[in-house]
């Protein structure tokens, strides 16, 4: 069933929460919401779900402007990031109480439901435990277990693996993203990180302040962001922002410091003169990948391990660089390294406006991985 949002707009205490929303929700698909904290995610899922009522605009449902409407009258469910669960009732009582409150089924209908979906996530040995007894991971299995149950046409799940493990959030996004395909259900995820949003794919909404900068198909707006603010938010770490001046006669880039960098063919069109080149941090590496790469040699700043990459702060002349390097690396503070570059896999954005002005040819960018992989 298609959601619409038009014109939504919230004000709290004079303040714009909410501001010109208008947003088609994909129906029967992932939708997910991405920006940083206190963009406006779970105030935009508030909004959607009739807990809060926005101060203009409307929400159509199935073609019904449900604006004013209650939760308590929509058929949709929702997950937050805290594990919430009865803590006096059993993993299936915890389940079956939406089914129980609804008095539409038969005892033995509710068993096989409940049983059913605790299956598809892996939680049916757990039936009979109390919520204290659970880890974190299988407490929000079971609240997500309590929304999908119901059947509903509508869930909101509001950073519902923030508080989960790094390994855990992992194989939980996986699941859900399996879980969902083919389900028929529209299904709104908010997130700040751009990974999980890339995992689960479907279509994007990237927010800021409140506002929709960009809307679209997951790969394509992430491949193809339509400003510098949409490219640093779709990027962890963010994407490099480099200032620089487009020489006419070379085709080359100044950088800050007198740098020099060659620029793709897919930069070619544009007017010499100054611009923002952007730069994705995986795109930076210790060994070329093609003869068109380009060597910037850095002098380490800060290298911390994530999970199983490792991010390295340098600087290279006048520019500061941020490497997301593949692996456990381990790099002393003022160390010479070299980090290639490929020149392909340059974003160009305005100064003015910040608005893109061109990205790499995806094409190209897959090709170059398919020689590495190779």
């Amino acid at each position: 069933m298609s959601v619409e949002l038009k014109g939504v707009s919230l004000l709290v205490n004079r303040e714009p929460w909410l501001a010109d929303v208008g947003l088609a929700l994909a129906a029967g698909e992932i939708n997910v919401l991405i920006g940083p904290t206190r963009a406006g995610k779970t105030t935009l899922m508030r909004v959607i779900a009739g807990l809060d009522r926005p101060t203009k605009g409307q929400i159509i449902d199935g073609g019904q402007d449900v604006t004013g409407v209650s939760v308590r009258r929509r058929n949709l469910a929702m997950v937050y990031q805290q594990f919430i669960n009865y803590p006096s009732q059993t993993v299936f009582e915890n389940i079956a109480s939406p089914l129980r409150i609804a008095g539409k089924l038969s005892e033995s209908e509710i068993d096989g439901r409940v049983r059913n979906i605790a299956m598809r996530l892996h939680i049916e040995q757990l039936l009979e435990r109390m919520p204290a007894e659970l880890s974190g991971g299988q407490q929000q299995r079971t609240a997500i277990a309590r929304a999908l149950v119901k059947g509903a046409n509508l869930l909101l799940l509001d950073e519902p693996l923030v508080n989960l493990d790094y390994k855990l959030r992992e194989a939980l996004r996986i699941e859900l993203r399996e879980l969902f395909a083919g389900s028929g259900t529209t299904v709104v995820y908010a997130t700040t990180e751009p990974q999980e949003a890339l995992m689960l794919g479907g279509h994007v909404s990237v927010l800021n302040e409140g506002r929709v900068l960009q809307h679209g198909r997951t790969l394509d707006v992430f491949h193809h962001p339509g400003s510098m603010r949409v490219a640093e938010i779709f990027s962890d770490p963010p994407m490099n922002l480099l200032p620089a001046e487009l020489d006419p006669i070379t085709r080359q880039a100044r950088l800050a410091g007198g740098l020099r960098v060659p620029i793709g063919a897919h930069l070619a069109r544009i007017a010499a003169g100054p611009l923002q080149l952007g730069l994705r941090p995986n795109h930076l590496r210790l060994v070329p990948r093609s003869g068109d790469d380009y060597v910037l040699a850095t002098e380490v700043e800060l290298a911390e391990i994530s999970g199983s990459d490792t991010f390295v702060h340098s600087h290279c002349g006048g520019i500061d660089l941020v490497a997301q390097l593949p692996g456990v690396h381990r790099f002393a503070i003022g160390e010479r390294i070299p980090l290639h570059m490929n020149p392909n896999e340059l974003f160009a954005f305005d100064t003015e406006d910040g608005q893109l002005l061109a990205a790499p040819d995806r094409s190209v960018v897959a090709s170059l991985v398919a020689r590495v992989s190779a």
